[in-house]
């Protein structure tokens, strides 16, 4: 008996399996092709309705890095990139002493960069990571006490809201910007000659005996600013005025970046993380001590943080002619080139499926193994300009990735976090020869799966747009919400991805539309039937 039972149990098992292969070997509607290759492979290729949009003045409060400089790109313009930022006390309540004076005030925020060498007297070579424009150009940087307030949250909103600062902003910080600049020394590197150069930072200190230390790090934006100043305003505040943070945030109201041109130098723009910044101020104070009712004078620092609320404020000027057309004047029957456009730029909407067509794929039995976007980059427009690492897809009608974002696990084999979600891609395709851009490529299987699979699934638009960090997903409010597109009245454009505000770059794609089909924007659907 127990053979027997032992031996039936054996033959179930093995006609539920065999019969769970079998059932392997075919699938429904928008699936996986699986199992073996009973059918034959096929290419859709699917028109594309693709038109341009300008993004208006945008929110661009507390972004993770910021602009700073110019940058002349000749398929679009010039962005003057300038910034504002908060202060903090690196410790609140400070203890300065008495009659405080001021030795030296310091200010330095790291540059992206990377050692490339190192010299036998212990000294490195570094290159500027994310610098864009010609290296060493000039421009001139005047940094000012800001006197414009820059609040957690919107007064005109019952302080309910946090309160956005927008791009178009710089005329409010400028106009209150407070007496003269700050970095008034009178090294022209200082000011009206600044460059961000990739040299390292080299410090050198000697201790009582006399014995002389080198110190040595990274590049940096380094500027010594106006000691007086700072004496008066910060050495010599009210302890009241240094409590907390809160109040200090009110009472010295941070700094204000302003960019302009030197002399006939195009200038260049760089990447920065401003949070990682500080000014040290470097003092001497009386400290009353039992054996000396008059005090002595002894060295002291205090540190601000370049952290609090900040603001990237972006201005652009000689724009050009073909940039401005195709933003301002989109076809509803799509355009010929895309253009997009980071900060207060512009990015494309895509339509896909002609009415009528999902229907008819439906109704093919089609099995999806694969569907892809291919963008092709206008070569000749871009021959001249640096070209964006990557672009991002979204959701345009909800403001949020889509399915196949989500569903790509892939990680970056380097420490490069923007290199991850390499199936979703949308990463540049190079030249070798050429080392430009061809093309990008963005898979959305699994969104095109969907919509064959199940009929009362939405047939979204599409959003494409520059990106700085493809893990950055959050869309930034535009100033005027209220603005529509010109093409699609009905559509709502209130906001654009974040990622695409902190990236300076564009570049200029084929649409749906241009005669060469060689050129064209494709959905490719690589299909499978049976036979």
């Amino acid at each position: 008996m127990y053979n027997t039972s032992f031996f039936k149990k054996i033959l179930l098992v093995a006609s539920v399996v065999l019969l769970y292969s079998c059932d392997k070997d075919f699938n429904v509607i928008g699936d996986d092709l699986i199992g073996d290759n009973h059918f034959d492979l096929a290419i859709y290729n699917s028109n594309v309705v693709a038109y341009n949009q300008q993004i208006f003045p945008i929110q661009s409060n507390n972004l993770n890095i910021n602009q700073l400089g110019i940058y002349d790109n000749p398929a679009f313009g010039i962005t003057t990139a300038n910034f504002a930022t908060q202060l903090t006390l690196a410790a609140v309540a400070p203890v300065i002493g008495a009659s405080p004076v001021a030795d030296s005030i310091v200010l330095s925020v790291p540059y992206f960069s990377h050692m490339t060498a190192q010299n036998t007297d212990g000294s490195s070579v570094y290159k500027l990571d994310s610098i864009y424009g010609p290296d060493l150009s000039k421009i001139k940087l005047s940094i000012y006490e800001s006197g414009y307030y820059m609040a957690d949250l919107d007064p005109s909103n019952n302080f309910q809201n946090k309160q956005l600062f927008y791009t178009n902003q710089n005329s409010d910080f400028y106009n209150a910007k407070v007496a003269s600049r700050l970095n008034n020394a009178s090294n022209p590197l200082n000011n009206d000659a600044f460059v961000f150069s990739p040299n390292e930072i080299r410090e050198s200190t000697s201790d009582a005996t006399g014995k002389l230390t080198v110190t040595r790090s990274a590049p940096a934006m380094r500027l010594k600013l106006d000691k007086t100043y700072f004496e008066d305003r910060i050495l010599k505040a009210s302890a009241s005025n240094l409590a907390t943070n809160d109040v200090f945030k009110n009472y010295f109201r941070g700094l204000y970046f302003n960019i302009d041109k030197s002399g006939s130098d195009p200038g260049n723009m760089a990447m920065m993380d401003f949070k990682k910044g500080k000014i040290t101020i470097y003092y001497k104070a009386k400290t009353v001590i039992t054996t000396d009712p008059e005090g002595t004078m002894e060295s002291k620092t205090l540190v601000l943080n370049l952290t609090g609320n900040t603001v990237n404020l972006l201005n652009q000027s000689n724009t050009s002619a073909n940039y401005n057309t195709a933003i301002t004047t989109p076809k509803v029957t799509g355009d010929d080139k895309l253009y997009l456009k980071g900060g207060e730029g512009s990015m494309a909407v895509l339509e896909l499926f002609a009415p009528g067509e999902l229907d008819e794929i439906r109704s093919k039995g089609w099995l999806i193994n694969e569907a892809n976007l291919v963008f092709n980059i206008d070569s000749d427009a871009m021959k001249n300009s640096s070209e964006p690492n990557r672009i991002y897809l979204y959701d345009f009608n909800n403001n949020r990735p889509i399915v196949d974002y989500y569903n790509d696990g892939t990680s970056s084999a380097s420490t490069d976090v923007k290199k991850a979600k390499q199936i979703f891609s949308g990463i540049i395709n190079v030249d070798p020869t050429s080392k430009r851009g061809t093309s990008y490529k963005i898979r959305i299987t699994n969104h095109v799966r969907n919509l064959i699979k199940y009929k009362d699934s939405t047939n979204v638009k599409m959003g494409i747009v520059v990106t700085e960090d493809i893990n950055t997903i959050t869309s930034n409010k535009l100033r005027d919400s209220d603005k529509k597109i010109t093409a699609r009245p009905e559509i709502p454009f209130t906001a654009a991805p974040r990622a695409s505000v902190l990236n300076p770059l564009g570049t200029i794609l084929y649409g749906g539309t241009p005669a060469a089909a060689d050129k064209r924007l494709k959905l490719q659907i690589y299909y499978t039937k049976p036979n």
